[in-house]
């Protein structure tokens, strides 16, 4: 198995919109029209699906969110595949998908991160697919700082593709933007300033391998299961070692330190280069906080590990290619990632 780049998206191509997850609640619509119209005005065909009700914690039932994934992602006509946001639970799809079917279909980019990452990981793990762990589909109005990119500029791009995302050096630390007040807000509040932060020692930090990661809360739960197997991956597709990033969606210190300990016993960073920590606003603990329950669970690799990265629930968004090369620099002076669609 090798990392199969889906084809990239041209003007005219669908995109299919479907909620694995959780859905679209009915006072949010008009945030969820303006997303696809804002898809629509680069000049592609929105296709969205059935499973979209977001009066409980989930779209449909795990049998119709499983169909309506498999349908749009083994559908040549549609060429990507976003979610409005994540949620809490699909994890009850995974059995309920045909992985064997996904391997064999032609590649369709799947994006999306927090609660995707249950899906879109193992996904790249399995099947071999590149997915990109980036803005949702709510997220996609919003303008794109200097020096990152969205995920539609990155689905867009072709194969053989380099490129390199900086950070802005700002993030919103406070409040939320209320998608029933200002359903066509498109500006980020960007009110603090703040860089990437090495947690594990001093020094420069040059280092490279193939991208593999997601959400902290929801992979987890996945260790030690065939839906996560990242040292597999590693020999099969990056002898050299991957580049891991996590992150943290909200849980406080405590538990992210355990379930990072329980992620590294169960081996998933035991191929890791570096590891890349997004910027959290998730809660510290009285006696533990979020860099030092990363450093505590995490330090035992003796690796870099890189903290406060824009790849998570923190607004700007740094989206990530599963599977792709990377490369990370981080010094007192520059910070970035590259990435190759190779």
């Amino acid at each position: 198995m090798s990392v199969r780049y889906p084809r990239p998206l041209h003007p005219g191509d669908r995109i299919g919109v479907t909620s694995p997850s959780s859905g679209v609640p009915e006072e949010l619509r008009r945030r969820l029209d303006v997303a696809i119209h804002d898809v629509e005005a680069r000049g592609y065909e929105v296709v969205v699906g059935r499973c979209m009700d977001g009066a409980g914690h989930v779209s449909a039932p795990a049998a119709d969110r499983a169909r309506e994934l498999m349908s749009m992602l083994t559908d040549p006509g549609i060429r990507a595949v976003v979610p409005p946001w994540g949620g809490e639970t699909a994890i009850d799809l995974l059995p309920l998908l045909d992985w064997d079917r996904l391997r064999d279909a032609e590649p369709t980019w799947l994006v999306g991160f927090s609660d995707m990452s249950t899906i879109i990981t193992p996904l790249t793990l399995l099947t071999g697919t590149a997915t990109v762990h980036g803005n949702n589909l709510m997220d996609t109005p919003y303008r794109v700082p200097e020096g990152l990119l969205s995920w539609l500029d990155i689905a867009a791009a072709p194969r053989g593709h380099r490129y390199t995302q900086t950070p802005p050096n700002r993030y919103r630390a406070t409040g939320w933007d209320d998608y029933r007040a200002q359903p066509e807000v498109r500006e980020y509040t960007l009110d603090t300033p703040g860089r990437w932060t090495r947690l594990d020692g001093e020094g420069d930090v040059e280092v490279e391998g193939r991208l593999i990661g997601g959400c902290i809360e929801m992979l987890c739960n996945l260790t030690g299961t065939a839906y996560l197997d990242v040292s597999a991956f590693a020999r099969a597709e990056s002898p050299e070692g991957l580049l891991v990033y996590v992150e943290a969606g909200g849980h406080d210190a405590f538990a992210i330190s355990r379930n990072l300990h329980g992620m590294r016993l169960a081996g998933f960073f035991d191929t890791a280069n570096a590891v890349l920590v997004a910027r959290t606003s998730a809660p510290d603990a009285d006696s533990l906080t979020q860099h030092q329950a990363v450093l505590d669970a995490l330090g035992p690799l003796n690796v870099p590990i890189i903290a406060d990265v824009e790849c998570g629930h923190v607004p700007p968004y740094l989206p990530i290619v599963n599977g792709a090369r990377g490369r990370v620099v981080h010094t007192s002076t520059r910070s970035e990632l590259t990435q190759i669609l190779d």
